[in-house]
């Protein structure tokens, strides 16, 4: 649908121009950028009436395409991102815009309806009042600082600890240098905010965290926003979402979170990728089809530096064409990942990889989520040690919500499946949407703190240039 024809009739009236105008300076509000939409040109006298025109309808849809799907194409920076986005003919929506004459309302209505959007959008109109104001403390510890320790740093660590909230700064301390047990504990609760590990020592980790500027936390915001203009408004009802930089699952009715499971997720190596899929089914004591990748650098030099591993771990040793083969017989010495001719499977049982339960929710990266025989995984804070699938603290708590209101399913009859050890599959008569998702800067919604977390994947520089780069307009 075009805008302009032969007749070059002018579409903004002098309200309606001052409104875009209004919503233009307004897109910092979002972590945009003004200059994106010709603010310096729609504010020149020396340019025609026509031109301004078409200047401001540009300006308009530019500005509306990255309310409403994000300024970065996700996949530039994401490339495993498969999420749906919301659309909507722009064109048509300037068209009853500039009919009706609420052009500010029009561009409201297109950013995302999700309350931790709006949590995000006050939380940066904060820390950019905080960055013009008086520069925070900067640690310049080298080495560790442990408890009971003195040092010059620690007034630098407890200003910094009063500066984020997490230390009473009505208390005076009798020794000033002296890393106490109240500052332990305050730097305990920093650490497990910003997920790195609670040991209420001060090392290069805590300290890179703790001298992160306002600045730097106000372009943290940004990319969140911009993830959040990437996903659709409609989770699903009943859904599910995976933070993989919080290493937290959460399953969702509604408007309300009714369960939260700590997860292991991909290391760095074999990042688990973000998008979105739905559950169709789950697998009780499932078999492991081990993935070809893994069986040939990972199993394989455990079989060959000790045979009779393939028989203690459970595995049955396949051909191509699916025979069960003998391993005794094989001598894995001849073999390398390059040339490694079969196909592995774990059965089911306490060493099983996938535990007592898989969820499935079929894609193209063959990534799951699904139990492990590792629990002991979940004491650490952080949790990136899988091969890209999603391992859950407490599967059969999310198995028993996945199958609420299946009156077959009661929790003491899976439970009495899982002990008999025999691969059972149910399938879901309704699908639960699954979103394996990736913030860096968390809301948490019990009381509307922000947590500012580590990127296990280095993602947030790769969003923050694309979005300081000029804008291609429409």
């Amino acid at each position: 649908m075009r805008l302009y024809g032969a007749s070059s009739v002018l579409l903004w009236s002098p309200q309606h121009y001052r409104q875009l105008v209004a919503m233009v300076d307004a897109s910092v509000d979002e972590g945009l950028l003004p200059a994106d939409y010709h603010r310096a040109k729609l504010a020149m006298k020396s340019i025609s009436d026509i031109e301004r025109d078409i200047l401001a309808s540009d300006a308009y849809l530019s500005l509306a395409a990255h309310l409403l799907e994000g300024k970065v194409d996700p996949v530039s920076v994401e490339v495993d991102w498969t999420a749906k986005r919301r659309k909507r003919d722009l064109v048509a929506h300037l068209r009853q815009a500039l009919d009706s004459g609420e052009i500010t309302e029009s561009l409201a209505m297109l950013l995302p309806s999700q309350p931790r959007y709006r949590a995000l959008r006050l939380a940066l109109k904060r820390y950019r009042q905080l960055a013009d104001g008086e520069p925070w403390p900067t640690l310049q510890l080298t080495g560790l600082l442990r408890p009971g320790e003195r040092s010059p740093q620690v007034a630098v660590l407890r200003e910094s600890l009063q500066r984020r909230g997490d230390l009473d700064a009505s208390h005076a301390p009798a020794d000033p240098l002296l890393y106490s047990a109240e500052l332990v504990t305050a730097v305990r609760q920093f650490q497990r905010r910003a997920n790195t590990e609670p040991d209420g020592v001060v090392g290069p980790a805590t300290i890179r965290e703790l001298n992160r500027t306002p600045r730097e936390r106000v372009e943290r915001l940004r990319v969140n926003m911009e993830r959040w203009r990437w996903l659709p408004d409609d989770f699903g009802d009943r859904h599910i979402r995976v933070n993989i930089a919080d290493y937290m699952l959460e399953a969702h009715e509604g408007s309300e979170i009714v369960a939260r499971h700590d997860v292991v997720v991909g290391r760095n190596q074999r990042k688990t990728p973000v998008f979105s899929s739905n559950m169709s089914y789950l697998v009780f004591n499932p078999w492991w089809e081990t993935p070809s990748k893994l069986a040939r650098n990972d199993l394989l030099p455990k079989f060959q530096s000790k045979r009779s591993l393939v028989g203690d771990l459970g595995y049955q040793v396949l051909s191509h064409d699916g025979r069960v083969l003998d391993a005794s017989t094989i001598d894995w010495h001849q073999y390398t990942a390059k040339n490694f001719p079969y196909r592995l499977r774990q059965a089911p049982g306490k060493n099983n990889a996938l535990g007592a339960v898989k969820f499935m929710f079929p894609n193209e990266h063959a990534v799951y989520l699904h139990d492990t025989p590792a629990r002991d995984l979940f004491s650490k804070t952080r949790r990136d040690f899988s091969s890209g699938c999603i391992r859950v603290k407490d599967p059969l708590d999310l198995a028993q919500w996945v199958l609420a209101g299946n009156k077959d399913w009661s929790r003491p009859r899976i439970d009495a499946v899982v002990d008999q050890g025999k691969e059972t599959t149910v399938s879901l008569p309704n699908k639960i949407p699954v979103h394996l998702l990736y913030w860096t800067v968390v809301v948490d919604d019990s009381d509307r703190d922000l947590r500012f977390i580590d990127d296990i994947y280095e993602r947030d520089d790769r969003v923050l240039a694309a979005l300081n780069q000029p804008a291609v307009l429409r």
